[in-house]
């Protein structure tokens, strides 16, 4: 990407979070862009830095999507009649094939932010997650889930 480029993209964007397109602004903006491109310049010029974006987008998009869905799924439960019922909640014991402290805080911190599941505690030796979900029909499903899901993504992300 051409830095120009992005030098001018930058303080447009910090014209449209201040609110303020004064040219006394832009131009506050463009530096400090160009002083955050001077700073990260490295970072922009290896292949891996964009591909490691692609794949925190995908992960930020996958979390909104489940973000979403769940936080529908909650809402109708709780809107049921008859709650207890349909509220079946568990502790489900999930294996961790992720095993840096920064991947398994991003995928319990994940889970957690995600309605209707709460992260617990890790295992000593970090080989277990354990969760709580709010209900659990089929708990090798809800492993799946998360294994196909939050944890294949985050550890994309931390190749």
């Amino acid at each position: 990407m051409n830095t120009a480029f992005l030098v001018v993209a930058l303080a447009l964007i910090w014209a449209a979070i201040t609110g303020s397109f004064t040219g006394l602004n832009l131009l506050f903006g463009g530096l400090v862009g160009g002083l955050a491109v001077l700073l990260m310049r490295h970072s922009f010029a290896r292949p891996m830095a964009l591909r490691r974006l692609k794949r925190i987008a995908s992960l930020l998009v996958l979390f909104l999507y489940e973000l979403v869905v769940s936080a529908l799924k909650v809402a109708m439960i709780v809107v049921r009649p008859d709650l207890n019922k349909v509220v079946q909640p568990a502790i489900i014991a999930y294996p961790l094939t992720v095993k840096s402290e920064a991947e398994i805080t991003l995928l319990a911190n994940m889970i957690t932010l995600t309605p209707g599941t709460l992260s617990i505690d890790v295992s000593a030796d970090k080989s277990v997650l354990y969760i709580h979900a709010l209900t659990l029909e089929d708990r090798d499903a809800a492993i799946s889930s998360i294994a196909n899901g939050f944890e294949r993504k985050v550890g994309e992300v931390f190749e």
